[in-house]
């Protein structure tokens, strides 16, 4: 299991040295498989070449029709000249830029330099440039924050990922929030209370919900939430997923999974409207039953199997 040390200081303070911790952990609780140290270089002064930037002017390029020439204002007056080959923003957007001098991730160290005949003096940063993402496709647009602000102030630039052994016997371990108590309990240090919101009273619309083989699920809870919008996640919500080793798909499929690394707790999201008969059955599989997967593969169930399903076939395999 990935446990991004960011994400473990959320609900415990670690002054300890990261070696430390990983020894303590691996001779009493759980082996701790390595340390992995993720993002932007920060020796001498490193992180200080990454900031926030605000883009004052962005036009095609006048030497090269998949290229912008941009005016980036970062906090210095004179706004920088950058040359960009995303097309996903425009004039008004908050970017991420790192400066001449600056060394990306990989060992890049950036340089001033002319792109088709115009000067590019930064770079206009995508997710995976600072290992944060995947996506090379677009640039990243940030929230609305002042031109200058260091970078590091806004997105986890740098990072330490404990890679935790999994182990059958502590499954109160599979979690953030389980690391995080168990280094608690070692350091004797004040454990932050765990997260979560106080839900609303549920409306008078009721779940269609039918266990029927409550010796494999004993428990199933449902909610309905109506006049949700499918999106992206925030920046931040993706970099802390992609941390933990979970790739970013949409904001409703992003916190469940979010909710799942931080407590433990599977969760999953269907759409109502797909749903035959609009109910929740969980069951097991019917001789034969098929099923297709996320990666669009037809996949053959056993009986044994434990199914989530509609009125109509299984729609999910209980537990993953």
């Amino acid at each position: 299991m990935r446990v991004p040390v960011s994400w473990l200081r959320d609900y415990v303070p670690l002054e300890m040295p990261l070696e430390e911790l990983a020894t303590r952990l691996s001779i009493s609780t759980a082996e701790i498989e390595g340390v992995e140290r993720r993002g932007v270089p920060d020796e001498d002064g490193n992180l200080g070449l990454f900031r926030i930037g605000k883009v004052v002017e962005a036009e095609k390029h006048p030497n090269a029709d998949r290229l912008q020439l941009c005016r980036v204002d970062v906090g210095e007056g004179e706004p920088r000249q950058i040359v960009c080959g995303a097309w996903n923003f425009g004039a008004g957007a908050t970017v991420a830029v790192a400066l001449p001098g600056a060394v990306l991730p990989g060992g890049l160290k950036l340089d001033r330099r002319k792109v088709r005949g115009e000067l590019s003096d930064g770079m206009i940063l995508a997710e995976d440039e600072l290992e944060l993402g995947s996506d090379h496709s677009e640039i990243m647009v940030l929230p609305d924050t002042e031109a200058g602000t260091p970078l590091a102030d806004v997105l986890p630039l740098v990072d330490d990922v404990l890679l935790v052994e999994s182990t059958g016997n502590r499954p109160d371990l599979l979690s953030i929030y389980g690391i995080a108590r168990e280094v608690a309990a070692l350091y004797d240090l004040e454990l932050a209370p765990a997260p979560g919101v106080d839900p609303e009273p549920a409306g008078d619309e009721p779940v269609d919900i039918t266990v029927d083989d409550f010796a494999g699920c004993p428990r199933y809870i449902g909610r309905l939430f109506r006049e949700v919008t499918v999106g992206p996640s925030p920046v931040w919500l993706k970099t802390r997923l992609h941390s933990a080793g979970m790739r970013p798909i949409s904001n409703v499929v992003d916190a469940t999974n979010y909710v799942m690394l931080a407590l433990g707790n599977p969760l999953h999201a269907f759409d109502l409207s797909a749903l035959a008969g609009a109910k929740i059955i969980v069951r097991r599989a019917k001789p034969d039953e098929t099923i297709r997967t996320l990666d669009g593969v037809e996949r053959r169930l056993q009986e044994p199997d434990l199914v989530i399903a509609d009125a109509e076939g299984a729609v999910a395999i209980a537990g993953i």
